[in-house]
């Protein structure tokens, strides 16, 4: 049986930092999904930092930017398994969304994909997403849009969710834990 922990945060939270430190303490042959897609050289450094962060930690990598459902399913034999980040997931999403047609409950549909793939599997899948509803309402449609999809995405994964952590200024607190 899987447990789906959602660990979320502002930016610069220290949500990665606490999902892998968490990830880590746990048994199991690691798997590390990055959703981010190299865009330009300062977002390269940020990936290659990442990496190095975990190099000698037994981790392996796979890059999925959209498919992440197929992604659990193909890689059903690690036991602890590392998304980082469904804010990014979303972007990519709504960036290969020709003629506007990823709505809310559209995402909520791929968002169940998902956890469906994550059922099939046994030990611990940790998902990292950026709380982006806290600040000021967007001043464009493409953004509110956008902050209305991850909006919608964190909430079907922390609904569905055993575990829901949040970061803040470093520090972790757990709003909801299933027994």
């Amino acid at each position: 049986m899987v447990e789906i922990i959602l660990i979320t945060g502002g930016a610069r939270s220290g949500k990665s930092r606490h999902a892998r430190q968490l990830a880590e303490s746990l048994a199991g042959e690691k798997l590390f999904v990055a959703t981010s897609p190299v865009t330009d050289p300062e977002m390269h450094q940020r990936i290659e930092r990442h990496r190095e962060e975990r190099r000698n930690s037994g981790w392996q990598t796979v890059e999925e930017s959209v498919d992440l459902d197929e992604i659990l399913l193909a890689n059903r034999d690690y036991g602890v398994v590392l998304v980082d980040c469904l804010t990014l997931w979303v972007n990519n999403l709504l960036f290969t969304d020709s003629g506007n047609k990823l709505t809310e409950d559209l995402l909520a549909d791929k968002v169940e994909k998902v956890i469906e793939a994550c059922r099939t599997r046994d030990g611990t899948v940790l998902f990292v997403t950026n709380e982006v509803g806290l600040g000021i309402v967007p001043e464009n449609p493409l953004a509110r849009r956008y902050r209305d999809l991850v909006g919608r995405c964190n909430q079907e994964i922390a609904k569905t969710a055993d575990r829901v952590i949040m970061t803040i200024c470093g520090i972790p607190m757990t709003l909801k834990e299933e027994e």
